[in-house]
């Protein structure tokens, strides 16, 4: 079955051809950084008026090079119907649901963060199931065991901030400019090990939570203390909050592996880009004999080749939505059931 996905949850317009014999056969992503850098975040109404100027090229791009031709070559569309900022979705969903319907085929909403869940299913040597999976981005740190597409039982979960949130608003405090996780990550590496020491929240007590709200504080209060700060303390500081929360990620993901007695760890969103991330995780893992999976890092941010991936399991198993137009703010992962299952 070959299906077109399209992803407009936040600030990345994104679409892709997926053939479920022949794998990937072309994606495209759009990031409206640009846009939103001047404000230091992303405006949600601008997000949406983005997406609806950058998806439907973007989806005849990746449909010419994917060599396919509306309804004669699509057998059916998903798109993500959440969670997210609800204009932005609404965007692709409309998009998709007008495609769907002037193409006879079968259209499907697919949350986000199965798609996150799902995206190493697109490497050469995918995870295979059960397994732990630490999703951890922007906006969601999550420890979930994944029995299966579907099966998704959730182990904890941040209390506050998640750990892009905690590299974001740092990078902030920092004067670093948006989007500040990335920049952190980068001048992190120039840091001296040890200026700063930060602590790793709640791993002084048994449990699978996150809490990384206190982190920014401890930030705030670092930088407050000097009168003026200097690229090398930037720098120091950077490290020292990197080193926090890298440590408390891989200490409870190797717990919640110890909790459910699996072998198998599969770490995805946009943190798991971070190099420090994987180096750490990835060696925490190879003492354990855990192996430990990550998405290329195209795939790690907003992307619709994951979306491809998990609405092609749900289209192929003969799941579709009704015509209407179906957007969530908020859908909790939880609630998803195995394709087929309703």
């Amino acid at each position: 079955m070959r299906i077109l996905a399209l992803e407009s949850s936040c600030d990345e317009s994104a679409a892709a051809v997926f053939d479920g014999e022949r794998g990937l056969l072309a994606h495209e992503v759009f990031s409206q950084v640009d846009l939103h850098q001047i404000y230091g975040g992303v405006v949600p109404e601008l997000a949406s008026r983005d997406h609806v100027q950058r998806l439907l090229p973007i989806v005849e791009r990746v449909l010419e090079r994917a060599g396919c031709f509306g309804a004669s070559n699509v057998e059916g569309i998903a798109y993500t119907a959440g969670p997210g900022l609800i204009g932005a979705l609404l965007t692709g969903a409309a998009l998709a649901r007008s495609l769907a319907s002037a193409w006879g085929v079968p259209s499907i909403g697919v949350h986000h963060l199965e798609g996150h869940l799902l995206a190493p299913l697109l490497e050469p040597d995918p995870p295979q199931f059960p397994h732990v999976a630490l999703l951890v981005s922007g906006g969601h740190t999550m420890l979930i065991e994944c029995g299966g597409i579907g099966e998704y039982t959730l182990l904890g979960e941040t209390r506050d901030d998640a750990a892009g949130e905690a590299f974001d608003k740092s990078a902030k405090l920092l004067g670093l400019s948006y989007p500040g996780g990335p920049q952190l990550a980068r001048i992190a590496e120039q840091g001296v090990p040890g200026r700063y020491e930060f602590p790793r929240p709640m791993l002084d007590r048994p449990g699978l939570e996150f809490s990384f709200s206190g982190l920014k504080t401890a930030v705030l209060h670092a930088v407050r203390a000097r009168s003026t700060l200097s690229e090398q303390d930037r720098a120091d500081v950077a490290h020292g909050l990197q080193e926090a929360v890298v440590d408390t990620l891989v200490v409870k993901s190797m717990r919640a592996l110890d909790e459910t007695n699996l072998d198998v760890l599969v770490v995805s969103g946009g943190v798991s880009a971070n190099r420090r991330l994987r180096e750490k995780m990835s060696v925490a893992a190879s003492q354990r004999g855990v192996r430990v999976y990550y998405p290329r890092l195209e795939f790690c941010t907003d992307n619709a080749a994951m979306i491809a991936v998990a609405g092609h399991a749900r289209l192929a198993a003969g799941e579709h939505d009704s015509p209407a137009i179906r957007a969530r703010a908020q859908w909790p992962l939880a609630s998803l059931r195995p394709p087929g299952i309703l």
